[in-house]
């Protein structure tokens, strides 16, 4: 059975300071959702802080985003074994990456096998936005973004690969997709998975679902098939992060 995980993305949210306030408030409650990976990203300076809080706990830590590259002229950039140095994780090709800072699939394929070669488990985010989703797009957008992403990566391990379906429409503007219809793109790409890699393969890669997760609506979603846990916006900077947790700990 995959592991249920979820990740709190905070985007560019708390300075350190209040990064401690945060996962010292969110901690004791996430600690008993024992069958589940729960994983922090908060932004690059405050991962030094998080990390000591949590490096003795069952509570994993990720970045945002990371650079191809192990070093070099690339003013503002953070390399994978910068990364590594603090997390186990990595968020790759987050929708706001692609819309404000050019991420393509091409940079979100190196940046997977970069994440790789660092032992790190990068979170694979792909999604289409509102007017790829009404003009009946998302199958293509979705089959392109992961096989492009995906493209001449190994996989041994199925569980040190995980994809984040995120419709773009979704995050951050309290619309969710429906549970069905996350089901439903989620299964497409299980299928597409399984023609990447086989079945057995495919069946042990968790597949996330991101855009507007609470504690209200994480207990349906999670309860598909292909559903197995959230990438969290939001509500992972709330008390809410911890019902969510528990809710992926009771499809378990």
């Amino acid at each position: 059975m995959r592991t249920p995980m979820v990740a709190g993305n905070w985007k560019m949210n708390k300075n350190a300071k209040e990064a401690k306030a945060l996962v010292e408030e969110l901690l004791p409650g996430l600690k008993a959702a024992v069958k589940v990976e729960r994983v922090f990203c908060p932004t690059f300076t405050c991962l030094p802080t998080v990390y000591e809080i949590i490096k003795d706990t069952n509570i994993g830590l990720g970045a945002q985003n990371m650079h191809w590259e192990a070093s070099g002229a690339f003013t503002g950039e953070i390399s994978a074994s910068m990364v590594k140095e603090f997390c186990d994780y990595v968020i790759i090709g987050h929708s706001e990456r692609r819309q404000y800072f050019g991420e393509t699939d091409e940079t979100v394929n190196k940046k997977t096998k970069a994440a790789q070669a660092a032992q790190l488990l990068p979170i694979v985010c792909i999604g289409e936005t509102l007017e790829e989703n009404e003009a009946g797009k998302t199958k293509e957008v979705v089959t392109r973004q992961l096989r492009g992403g995906l493209a001449g990566v190994e996989i041994t391990d199925p569980a040190k690969l995980v994809v984040a379906y995120e419709p773009v429409w979704a995050i951050g503007t309290g619309r969710a997709a429906t549970a069905q219809n996350a089901q439903d793109v989620c299964a497409l790409i299980r299928t597409e998975l399984k023609s990447l890699y086989g079945e057995k393969t495919s069946e042990g890669i968790r597949i996330l679902y991101g855009g507007s997760v609470t504690g209200a609506n994480a207990a349906e979603l999670f309860s598909m098939p292909d559903i197995d846990g959230g990438l969290v916006g939001g509500a992972s900077m709330k008390p809410d992060f911890i019902a969510i947790a528990n809710a992926a700990n009771d499809r378990v």
